[in-house]
């Protein structure tokens, strides 16, 4: 497998009141293609920070962050706007959608927008309802967004980050404001797009999420403070075994 994400000594520093805030010191990482990673530790150690500068979201203070060999700190905002929309997906835990649009559109908005994708009209509206045929939420496509559960927004979400056909999706808390069937219902979705070959980065503080992850790493203090394989995750797999070592280790990280 080739390296599809690394970032070394990266630094992310926020200015407060002329006070300066260290949240990432010096982080490496390491993902390769189709790896399905989780980021876990304490509230304000900065989890979602490094997904945000790792992914271009964010600015880095220090450091490099290379997506696919390219060094992303160096991409102009229109190159790099371009590579969240065509070769990134997205989805957070408040799940932002357009409200003047319905289900379908939002879910086929980023396709739209890409100038790589040169699919037809018709061509991408046809994938968008595939891609909600295959979560199971076809029956809303017509919805607002309104009119649907949580989980139900959720997986639309997931749709939405799978319509360019990422390399990789970027998932902030995915199921943090879920309950735990629909949390469920989401990881298994997430689990099938990783093992098509779709990498996932995932912060969350749920173990038994993280369970279903190949490789857990633990960030405390703006510091990689070690890390945990818990190889792939199939359907025979125990969960309760995974998530029970993954729950002893991370006590010996000080979870």
């Amino acid at each position: 497998m080739k390296t599809l994400l690394e970032t070394k000594d990266l630094c992310k520093t926020y200015v407060v009141n002329k006070r300066q805030n260290n949240v990432l010191k010096n982080v490496n990482i390491r993902m390769m293609e189709g790896e399905m990673t989780a980021i876990m530790g304490p509230s304000g150690s900065g989890k979602s920070t490094l997904l945000y500068t790792a992914s271009g979201m964010d600015s880095l203070s220090a450091g490099v962050s290379l997506f696919c060999g390219r060094d992303i700190s160096k991409l102009s905002q229109k190159e790099l706007a371009d590579l969240r929309l065509d070769e990134m997906g997205f989805i957070f835990q408040q799940m932002y959608m357009m409200k003047h649009l319905n289900i379908l559109d939002n879910i086929l908005l980023p396709a739209y927008q890409s100038r790589r994708n040169k699919a037809s009209r018709k061509e991408k509206s046809e994938e968008g309802k595939a891609l909600m045929r295959k979560l199971g939420i076809i029956e809303i496509a017509d919805n607002d967004i309104s009119e649907v559960s949580g989980g139900q927004l959720q997986r639309a979400c997931i749709c939405r980050s799978m319509i360019n056909h990422p390399k990789i999706i970027f998932a902030d808390e995915p199921t943090g404001s879920l309950n735990r069937m629909a949390s469920d219902e989401v990881m298994k979705e997430l689990v099938k797009i990783n093992r098509e070959g779709t990498a996932i980065l995932l912060v969350t503080h749920d173990s038994k999420v993280a369970a279903r992850c190949n490789k857990v790493m633990y960030i405390c203090d703006g510091n990689i403070a070690g890390s945990y394989e818990l190889g792939a995750y199939e359907e025979n797999s125990r969960l309760q075994d995974r998530e029970r070592m993954l729950n002893h280790w991370l006590m010996e990280m000080g979870w």
